[in-house]
């Protein structure tokens, strides 16, 4: 049946681990919609037979619907509709939250052209290697205008923003090549904003890691090769003079230890460290300010690329499981730089 259907929908073949209940839902919607015309149509065509009017002084008699009949169309269609509401926001949650364990891929988006990045080093463009049965989570930025990342295949699209990070995750399945579109308008050339995602086998896939070229900082292997970047990056662009990496005090809050934890947040409320709070905290650093700390950071919005803001984010990442060499306490009264 699911493949009937997918035929006759003309739907791309499933090859993510959420695909085919997205679809499920799909053809939920669509075999209700036509049943839903049909009866209309039905009724339409019975009420034109029987109560037509037979001669022109003959009048067409008055049809009152009973009250049970009403109720049960209007339950029925809220009940459905509540139903689908259930399904969807269930959908929702499971693809906005990422696996633990998902593997990171850096994602930047410019016109026309799609980059990818990996935590050990390795970069490609236009070209997005995956293993299957993994995981994987990307985080995407945009360089100049609004992209949006969709393989048709997986059933996952997400809008990638100038600015600020989005997050998108699948697992793919199968081994095999899909296709990968930009589906929001981007500029003349944004038809030909187009990609793959290449799904290997795991073992295929650690060929692929190991065999590829590093970056021009030398991360290849060993898990570092982004984070090594990143420290390339923060000392450009005076990171270490408010941050550190070792857990002494400064005028920022220090970055190790901190992915993946709440910071406790100046007004109240906290907030989870992760690629998302980061690069608001770089792009706008007065929309949340950390405890403790003053609101002295400035906005590197239009002063850090893409690619440089994802190398920052990886690092701190890889600071996230480092033991502590020092106090993490924050200073109860802000450093005074030299």
């Amino acid at each position: 049946m699911n493949e009937a259907l997918r035929w006759l929908l003309n739907l791309p073949e499933q090859r993510s681990s959420i695909a085919r209940s997205i679809d499920y839902l799909h053809y939920s919607v669509i075999l209700a919609t036509f049943a839903g015309v049909f009866v209309v149509a039905l009724t339409t065509i019975i009420f034109v037979v029987k109560y037509r009017r037979r001669d022109g002084d003959r009048l067409t008699p008055h049809i009152t619907a009973p009250r049970w009949l009403e109720a049960t169309v209007i339950i029925g269609l809220l009940t459905l509709f509540v139903a689908w509401w259930v399904v969807g926001f269930s959908q929702y949650r499971e693809i906005e939250t990422a696996p633990a364990d998902a593997m990171p891929v850096y994602v930047t988006a410019k016109q026309w052209m799609w980059k990818f990045a990996y935590p050990s080093g390795p970069t490609s463009t236009d070209v997005l290697t995956v293993p299957v049965g993994r995981p994987v989570k990307l985080i995407m930025s945009s360089r100049d205008v609004i992209h949006s990342f969709f393989v048709p295949a997986f059933r996952v699209k997400q809008d990638v923003v100038p600015g600020r990070a989005t997050t998108l995750w699948f697992t793919a399945t199968a081994p095999g090549t899909y296709d990968l579109e930009c589906s929001q308008y981007c500029g003349t050339r944004h038809s030909f904003m187009r990609g793959q995602v290449v799904a290997l086998s795991p073992a295929d896939f650690a060929r692929w890691l190991d065999a590829a070229e590093p970056d021009h900082f030398g991360g290849k292997g060993g898990g570092h090769g982004l984070a090594a970047r990143g420290m390339e990056v923060a000392a450009r662009h005076g990171c270490f003079r408010c941050h550190t990496i070792d857990g002494g005090p400064s005028i920022g809050p220090t970055w190790l230890g901190a992915f993946g934890r709440r910071r406790l947040l100046s007004g109240g409320g906290s907030v989870l460290v992760d690629e998302d709070y980061i690069t608001e905290s770089m792009m706008d650093p007065l929309a949340k300010i950390a405890a403790g700390f003053q609101p002295v950071m400035p906005t590197y919005q239009g002063a850090i690329q893409p690619a440089d803001t994802a190398a920052i984010v990886e690092l701190i990442r890889s600071l996230h499981d480092v033991p502590p060499t020092r106090d993490q306490l924050p200073p109860t009264k802000p450093a005074v730089m030299p």
